[in-house]
Protein backbone atom coordinates (compact mmCIF):
# COMPACT_ATOMS: atom_id res chain seq x y z
CA UNK A 1 0.00 0.00 0.00
CA UNK A 2 3.13 2.56 0.78
CA UNK A 3 4.33 1.55 -2.70
CA UNK A 4 1.19 2.68 -4.40
CA UNK A 5 0.69 5.70 -2.40
CA UNK A 6 4.03 7.42 -3.24
CA UNK A 7 3.70 6.63 -6.83
CA UNK A 8 0.48 8.18 -6.55
CA UNK A 9 1.53 11.50 -4.94
CA UNK A 10 4.51 11.35 -7.79
CA UNK A 11 1.90 11.37 -10.49
CA UNK A 12 0.27 14.21 -8.82
CA UNK A 13 3.48 16.33 -8.12
CA UNK A 14 4.17 15.71 -11.74
CA UNK A 15 0.98 17.10 -13.16
CA UNK A 16 1.03 20.03 -10.86
CA UNK A 17 4.80 21.31 -11.87
CA UNK A 18 3.60 19.89 -15.70
CA UNK A 19 0.46 22.40 -15.31
CA UNK A 20 1.91 25.55 -13.80
CA UNK A 21 4.94 25.20 -16.72
CA UNK A 22 1.76 25.43 -19.04
CA UNK A 23 0.21 27.87 -17.71
CA UNK A 24 3.61 30.17 -17.96
CA UNK A 25 3.97 29.15 -21.49
CA UNK A 26 0.96 30.29 -22.74
CA UNK A 27 1.07 33.79 -20.44
CA UNK A 28 4.11 34.26 -22.15
CA UNK A 29 2.81 33.33 -25.78
CA UNK A 30 0.14 35.71 -25.15
CA UNK A 31 2.01 38.60 -23.89
CA UNK A 32 4.39 38.29 -26.91
CA UNK A 33 1.27 38.13 -29.43
CA UNK A 34 -0.42 40.70 -27.94
CA UNK A 35 2.76 42.98 -26.79
CA UNK A 36 3.32 43.42 -31.09
CA UNK A 37 6.24 45.73 -31.87
CA UNK A 38 6.86 49.43 -31.45
CA UNK A 39 6.79 51.23 -34.04
CA UNK A 40 6.98 55.07 -35.27
CA UNK A 41 3.28 56.92 -35.58
CA UNK A 42 1.56 55.92 -38.08
CA UNK A 43 0.81 57.64 -41.60
CA UNK A 44 -1.12 60.94 -41.17
CA UNK A 45 -4.85 60.46 -42.69
CA UNK A 46 -6.47 62.96 -45.23
CA UNK A 47 -9.42 64.03 -43.52
CA UNK A 48 -12.62 63.39 -45.20
CA UNK A 49 -13.71 66.99 -45.29
CA UNK A 50 -10.63 68.15 -46.78
CA UNK A 51 -10.74 66.17 -50.33
CA UNK A 52 -11.73 68.75 -52.10
CA UNK A 53 -11.19 71.98 -50.36
CA UNK A 54 -9.04 75.09 -51.60
CA UNK A 55 -5.29 74.85 -49.90
CA UNK A 56 -6.63 78.99 -48.59
CA UNK A 57 -10.64 79.69 -48.11
CA UNK A 58 -12.73 80.73 -45.36
CA UNK A 59 -15.50 78.68 -44.79
CA UNK A 60 -19.61 78.55 -43.19
CA UNK A 61 -20.71 76.04 -41.51
CA UNK A 62 -24.29 75.05 -39.71
CA UNK A 63 -23.88 72.21 -37.61
CA UNK A 64 -26.20 70.29 -34.71
CA UNK A 65 -24.56 68.84 -31.85
CA UNK A 66 -26.07 66.32 -30.07
CA UNK A 67 -25.02 65.84 -26.12
CA UNK A 68 -26.87 64.29 -23.73
CA UNK A 69 -30.39 64.10 -25.66
CA UNK A 70 -30.18 67.70 -26.38
CA UNK A 71 -29.51 69.51 -29.74
CA UNK A 72 -27.61 72.67 -30.13
CA UNK A 73 -27.99 74.70 -33.25
CA UNK A 74 -24.59 76.04 -34.05
CA UNK A 75 -22.71 77.98 -36.69
CA UNK A 76 -18.93 77.92 -37.70
CA UNK A 77 -17.02 80.74 -39.21
CA UNK A 78 -13.12 78.54 -40.28
CA UNK A 79 -10.55 79.93 -41.85
CA UNK A 80 -8.06 77.60 -43.56
CA UNK A 81 -4.51 77.84 -44.57
CA UNK A 82 -2.49 74.84 -45.30
CA UNK A 83 0.94 76.90 -44.11
CA UNK A 84 -0.55 78.57 -40.98
CA UNK A 85 -3.70 75.96 -39.87
CA UNK A 86 -6.93 75.99 -38.80
CA UNK A 87 -8.86 78.85 -36.95
CA UNK A 88 -12.69 77.88 -35.87
CA UNK A 89 -14.95 80.23 -34.54
CA UNK A 90 -18.17 78.77 -33.12
CA UNK A 91 -21.60 80.45 -32.14
CA UNK A 92 -24.67 79.67 -31.05
CA UNK A 93 -27.93 80.48 -33.00
CA UNK A 94 -28.75 83.90 -31.74
CA UNK A 95 -24.70 85.06 -32.69
CA UNK A 96 -23.52 84.33 -28.72
CA UNK A 97 -19.61 83.17 -29.68
CA UNK A 98 -18.98 80.09 -28.13
CA UNK A 99 -15.57 79.27 -28.91
CA UNK A 100 -12.75 80.58 -30.84
CA UNK A 101 -9.73 77.78 -31.79
CA UNK A 102 -6.65 77.77 -33.61
CA UNK A 103 -5.06 74.73 -34.82
CA UNK A 104 -1.01 74.95 -35.92
CA UNK A 105 0.40 72.57 -38.45
CA UNK A 106 1.92 70.86 -36.46
CA UNK A 107 -0.90 70.27 -34.51
CA UNK A 108 -0.70 72.39 -31.59
CA UNK A 109 -3.80 73.80 -30.12
CA UNK A 110 -4.28 77.54 -29.28
CA UNK A 111 -7.45 78.68 -27.47
CA UNK A 112 -8.46 81.95 -28.61
CA UNK A 113 -11.70 82.14 -26.44
CA UNK A 114 -13.58 80.10 -24.30
CA UNK A 115 -17.45 80.03 -23.34
CA UNK A 116 -18.71 79.14 -20.00
CA UNK A 117 -20.86 76.81 -21.94
CA UNK A 118 -17.56 75.45 -23.34
CA UNK A 119 -14.73 75.07 -20.79
CA UNK A 120 -11.29 75.29 -22.36
CA UNK A 121 -10.49 71.47 -21.79
CA UNK A 122 -13.42 70.43 -23.49
CA UNK A 123 -12.66 72.68 -26.62
CA UNK A 124 -8.81 71.04 -26.64
CA UNK A 125 -10.17 67.26 -25.95
CA UNK A 126 -12.44 67.16 -28.43
CA UNK A 127 -13.22 71.07 -30.82
CA UNK A 128 -9.99 70.58 -31.73
CA UNK A 129 -9.24 66.94 -32.42
CA UNK A 130 -12.56 66.78 -34.51
CA UNK A 131 -11.60 69.56 -36.13
CA UNK A 132 -8.41 67.77 -37.23
CA UNK A 133 -10.43 65.01 -38.06
CA UNK A 134 -12.73 66.43 -40.46
CA UNK A 135 -10.37 69.48 -42.12
CA UNK A 136 -6.86 68.71 -40.81
CA UNK A 137 -4.73 65.69 -40.86
CA UNK A 138 -6.03 63.42 -38.36
CA UNK A 139 -3.47 61.03 -36.62
CA UNK A 140 -5.79 58.58 -36.32
CA UNK A 141 -9.17 57.11 -38.15
CA UNK A 142 -12.24 59.61 -37.86
CA UNK A 143 -15.67 58.57 -37.31
CA UNK A 144 -17.32 60.78 -40.04
CA UNK A 145 -19.70 59.46 -42.23
CA UNK A 146 -20.08 61.45 -45.34
CA UNK A 147 -23.35 61.66 -46.36
CA UNK A 148 -22.87 64.34 -49.30
CA UNK A 149 -20.09 66.05 -50.62
CA UNK A 150 -21.02 69.14 -48.42
CA UNK A 151 -22.86 67.08 -45.15
CA UNK A 152 -20.76 65.15 -42.70
CA UNK A 153 -22.11 63.03 -39.71
CA UNK A 154 -18.81 63.21 -36.65
CA UNK A 155 -20.00 60.36 -34.34
CA UNK A 156 -18.18 59.75 -30.75
CA UNK A 157 -19.57 58.19 -27.96
CA UNK A 158 -20.93 61.12 -26.03
CA UNK A 159 -21.95 63.22 -28.70
CA UNK A 160 -22.77 63.45 -32.34
CA UNK A 161 -22.36 66.14 -35.02
CA UNK A 162 -24.03 66.91 -38.06
CA UNK A 163 -22.24 69.34 -40.06
CA UNK A 164 -23.08 70.91 -43.50
CA UNK A 165 -20.93 72.86 -45.33
CA UNK A 166 -22.84 76.58 -45.99
CA UNK A 167 -20.49 78.56 -48.28
CA UNK A 168 -16.67 78.46 -49.15
CA UNK A 169 -14.79 81.36 -50.20
CA UNK A 170 -11.59 80.19 -51.89
CA UNK A 171 -8.55 82.59 -51.28
CA UNK A 172 -5.65 84.11 -49.19
CA UNK A 173 -6.28 84.42 -45.52
CA UNK A 174 -5.39 87.39 -43.53
CA UNK A 175 -2.19 86.29 -41.24
CA UNK A 176 -3.45 87.84 -38.17
CA UNK A 177 -6.37 85.21 -38.21
CA UNK A 178 -3.70 82.83 -37.32
CA UNK A 179 -1.24 84.72 -34.77
CA UNK A 180 -1.29 82.37 -31.22
CA UNK A 181 0.43 84.92 -29.22
CA UNK A 182 -3.44 86.23 -28.25
CA UNK A 183 -4.33 82.62 -26.82
CA UNK A 184 -5.50 82.09 -23.57
CA UNK A 185 -4.11 78.97 -23.17
CA UNK A 186 -1.55 76.76 -25.27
Amino acid sequence: MANKRSVRMGWSGCHRLWSRQAAVLSLLLLLFMFAGCASPRGPQIKAPAAQDMPVEAFMTHRAVLTARGKEFALTGYLAISRERGLRLIVSEMFGQQLADVLVKPDGSVHIMKASPMLKPQWLERYLAVDLKCLFGQADQLCPVTVLAPNHFLLKRRWYKLDLRLVETKPGPQKAELFDESKAISQ
